[in-house]
C-alpha cells in the first residue's frame, strides 16, 4: 500500500533520532529508494476522521473551599465569571495557594484579549528556590490563559486511583465513560475531553504525591474547560473529599501562543524587500562524494546585545517583539553536506537536531548527498543547543530566568525559516561556487526544501513547521509535545534533575514549577503550534504534509507525548500498531484511528525493536528493568529510511509493513 499526502496532510514525522544516532552505509539504500520513487501509485480515498466523544457533563458536585470563581453550567468563553480582584495568596505556599491548579480564579479580566482574561500569578504565591527567590512571573502573566497540555494538579493525599476508578495511561478510554470520576469538559462545546491520570511517581513520600491529570489531545485555544470531581476513595475505601471539585479554567488563545513568532515571522520577511537573504561561505570541502559547506547566514535580530547564549526578546511598549535598534543581525552558523556531481539539481533539507545538540548532526543525512539524491543544511537551535548548556544549568537553579530559553528559541524558529528561504530562493545560496557543482551547475532544486527534525527537533520542529512558508512537509523524529509532560519521564532528565532538586527541594514546589515554566515553553515547542499544524493553518501559511515514526518504549522521548501529538494534529497510525502482549494498554494508541489507503493529515509508523515497555508512570525508563534505548534505532531500518526518503522527495507514504506491525532488529544492535 501507499498513499499520496495531499497538500493539506500535516503532521510529526516520529522517526525518532533515526537518522540523528547514526549513519546508514548510503550502498544499502540507494537501490531502494530508486524503486520505492518508481513504484509508488496511489489512490484518493479520504481516510478516517478522529474524534472524541461528545458527552454532556452531567456532574452534580458543588464547589466547597478553595480558590475557584464562581462557575456556570452554561457553556460561556466570556468572562462574566472572572475575578474582580486579583488573586492574593494569604496562605503562604504554593500548594496551598495554586491548587487546584489550573483555575481562573488565577485571572483577572482583560477586555484586550482574545479570551478576554490575564494571567494574575502573585510573587507570594509561587515556588522559591533555595535562596528564597520566588520565580518571576512577568512573562507568565502576559498570558491570556493556561496551556493547551495543562497538567491538571490536584492535592488528594490517600488517594487510591485504582480503587478510585481513575483511567491511568494503560487505559485512556476510561476516561470518557459514564462511570469516570474525574470530568474534563469543554464548556464551547459541551465536548468530554480524554485524559489519563496518575499519582506523582517521583515524590518519594506520599504525602508530597499530588494527582496529575494530563490531556490526552490538546485542549483547544482560547476555549474554557470545567474540571469536576466525583467520589474517589483512599487504600482502605474510605471516601475523600477534595477541598474543590468543580472549577474552571481558560485555554490561552492562538495570539498569545504563537502571535510572537508570527510577528517575528512576518516583519523578518518584510524587511527583505523582494531580496534574498544574505551570507557568507567560511569553508567548502569535498570527501567520498560529498561536500561539507561552512556559511553564515544574516538574520534580523529580535534578541538583546548580540544574541548570545541568555539573551532576551526586545520588546515594544505593547510586549511585541522589535528587531535589535543597535544589532540588525544574527550570524546564523549553518553547515551543509551536498551532493558534489548530482544528475540534477537535488532537494535541500532544512535539518533539526537533537538535546542541546548543534547543527553538525547533519552530517547523518550525509548518505542521502553521498547517493546523490539530496543534500541536507542544519543551524543550531540556539537556546536549546550545546551553546546553552550553561545557561541552561543556571535556569535551573533560578527558574525566574527561565524565560531566555523560549526566548532565544523563537530567534532559532526564525533562523530556520530563513535558512529554508536562502536554499529555496537561487538568488542566495545556489548563487555561490560552494552549492554548484565543478561545471557550475546549481546543486541546489530551489523551492524544494523539506524538513526533518529529530528528538528536540521532532519536538520543536513542528512548531517552526507550522508557521513556515518554506516548506510543505516535515518529518518528526521520535517527536513529543509538552516538556513538563517529557522531562521527568526521559532518561536524559536525572542529570538536569539534581540541579532542580537543589534549587527547589519540596517536591510539590517542583511539580508547580514545570507547570509554570511550561507556559512560557509553549511559545517555543509543538505545544503552542500543533494545533495550526495539519488543519486550521496560520495567516499566510499553508498546512503541512507530515509523517510520525515513533520507537517503542522509548527512553528519552516517552511514547505517552508522541501519541498525544498524534491525536492533537489528527494522525493515524500503520494498525496493528504493536504486536499481541507487547503493550501494557488496554487499546494501543486509543484514539487514533487506523491507516487506510489514503489519508488527509498525517501519519505515525510505530516501530518495535524489541525493548519492554516504558513505565506507565512519570518515571525514566532504565537499562535493568527496559532494556536498551531504541530512541536511535530506527537509523539502522532500510525500510525506515526508504520510508522517509521516498516521503520528503515526492510526498508519497510508503506502507513498508504490511499487515504485521512494523518491526526491526534488537535496539542495541
Amino acid at each position: 500500500m501507499c498513499t499520496t499526502l495531499a497538500a493539506g496532510w500535516v503532521t510529526n514525522a516520529d522517526y525518532g533520532d533515526a537518522m540523528a544516532d547514526r549513519r546508514r552505509p548510503p550502498h544499502v539504500v540507494a537501490g531502494l529508494v530508486a524503486l520505492a520513487l518508481l513504484a509508488a501509485s496511489c489512490s484518493d480515498d479520504a481516510g478516517p476522521d478522529v474524534g472524541t466523544a461528545t458527552v454532556s457533563s452531567d456532574a452534580t458536585a458543588t464547589t466547597t473551599t478553595g480558590p475557584t470563581p464562581e462557575t456556570s453550567s452554561t457553556p460561556s468563553p466570556d468572562t462574566t465569571d472572572a475575578p474582580e480582584q486579583p488573586f492574593e495568596c494569604a496562605a503562604g505556599t504554593p500548594r496551598e495557594c495554586l491548587l487546584p491548579w489550573p483555575n481562573d480564579a488565577f485571572t483577572v479580566a482583560d477586555p484586550s484579549t482574545p479570551t478576554g482574561r490575564r494571567l494574575s500569578l502573585p510573587p507570594d504565591a509561587v515556588p522559591r528556590n533555595a535562596d528564597g527567590a520566588p520565580i518571576d512571573m512577568r512573562e507568565q502573566n502576559r498570558a491570556d490563559g493556561f496551556s493547551p497540555h495543562s497538567v491538571i494538579l490536584v492535592d488528594l493525599p490517600g488517594l487510591d486511583p485504582v480503587a478510585s476508578g481513575i483511567a491511568g495511561s494503560t487505559d485512556i478510554g476510561a476516561s470518557l465513560a459514564d462511570e469516570a470520576p474525574i470530568r474534563i469538559t469543554d464548556t464551547v462545546t459541551g465536548e468530554r475531553w480524554p485524559y489519563f491520570a496518575e499519582l506523582d511517581a517521583q515524590a518519594a513520600d506520599a504525602a508530597d504525591r499530588l494527582l496529575m491529570i494530563h490531556p490526552a489531545v490538546a485542549l483547544s485555544e482560547g476555549h474554557t474547560y470545567e474540571v469536576s470531581i466525583g467520589e474517589l476513595v483512599d487504600a482502605a475505601g474510605a471516601p475523600l473529599t477534595p477541598a474543590t471539585d468543580r472549577w474552571q479554567f481558560t485555554v490561552a488563545s492562538a495570539e498569545s501562543l504563537s502571535g510572537r513568532l508570527l510577528s517575528m515571522r512576518d516583519d523578518a520577511f518584510a524587511s527583505l524587500d523582494g531580496a534574498a537573504p544574505t551570507f557568507r561561505v567560511e569553508s567548502a570541502a569535498d570527501s567520498g562524494g560529498v561536500r561539507t559547506v561552512e556559511a553564515v547566514l544574516d538574520v534580523p535580530l529580535y534578541l538583546s546585545g548580540d544574541g548570545s547564549s541568555g539573551a532576551t526578546l526586545v520588546l515594544d511598549a505593547e510586549g511585541r517583539p522589535s528587531r535589535n535598534p543597535t544589532t540588525p543581525t544574527y550570524p546564523a552558523a549553518v553547515r551543509c553536506v551536498l551532493p558534489i556531481e548530482p544528475a540534477g539539481p537535488v532537494p535541500i533539507i532544512v535539518y533539526g537536531h537533537g538535546l542541546l545538540g548543534g547543527r553538525g548532526e547533519v552530517d547523518v543525512l550525509s548518505f542521502a548527498a553521498s547517493i546523490g539524491v539530496a543534500g541536507a543544511c542544519a543551524t543550531d537551535w540556539i537556546g536549546m543547543s550545546r551553546d546553552d548548556l550553561g545557561t541552561v544549568a543556571g535556569i535551573l537553579a533560578d527558574l525566574s530566568r527561565f524565560s531566555t530559553l523560549p526566548d532565544r528559541l523563537l530567534q532559532a524558529h526564525l533562523n530556520m525559516l530563513f535558512l529554508g528561504r536562502a536554499l529555496n530562493d537561487e538568488r542566495s545560496f545556489a548563487s555561490d561556487p560552494a552549492f554548484r557543482t565543478p561545471d557550475g551547475t546549481p546543486i541546489i532544486a530551489a523551492g524544494s526544501t523539506q524538513f526533518v527534525g529529530n528528538s528536540q527537533g521532532g519536538i520543536l520542529g513542528g512548531a517552526t513547521s507550522a508557521v513556515s512558508t518554506e516548506w510543505s512537509r516535515a518529518l518528526l523524529g521520535v517527536p513529543g509535545i509538552n516538556y513538563a509532560l517529557l522531562l521527568t519521564r526521559s532518561s536524559n532528565w536525572p542529570q538536569f534533575q539534581a540541579v532542580l532538586d537543589q534549587a527547589y527541594p519540596a517536591p510539590v514546589d517542583r511539580v508547580i514549577a514545570l507547570q509554570l515554566i511550561q507556559l512560557l515553553w509553549d511559545r517555543g515547542e509543538n505545544s503552542g503550534y500543533a494545533q495550526h499544524l495539519t488543519t486550521d493553518p496560520y495567516p499566510g501559511t499553508e498546512p503541512k504534509q507530515v509523517l510520525l515514526v515513533q520507537s517503542f518504549g522509548d527512553h528519552q522521548v516517552a511514547n505517552v507525548s508522541t501519541d498525544i501529538l498524534a491525536r492533537t494534529i489528527g494522525a493515524a497510525v500503520h494498525r496493528p500498531s504493536i504486536g499481541p502482549g507487547r503493550s501494557p494498554e488496554v487499546e494501543p494508541q486509543w484514539g487514533i484511528p487506523a491507516l487506510g489507503d489514503t489519508v488527509d493529515r498525517a501519519a505515525m509508523f510505530v516501530w518495535d525493536f524489541g525493548t519492554p515497555a516504558p513505565p506507565t508512570v512519570n518515571l525514566p525508563p532504565n537499562s535493568v528493568d527496559h532494556g536498551s534505548d531504541p530512541h536511535g534505532a530506527p537509523s539502522s531500518e532500510q525500510r525506515v529510511l526508504t520510508q522517509a526518503l521516498t516521503f520528503l522527495l515526492s510526498g508519497t507514504l510508503l506502507d513498508v509493513c504490511g499487515d504485521a506491525p512494523c518491526t526491526g532488529g534488537s535496539a542495541g544492535g
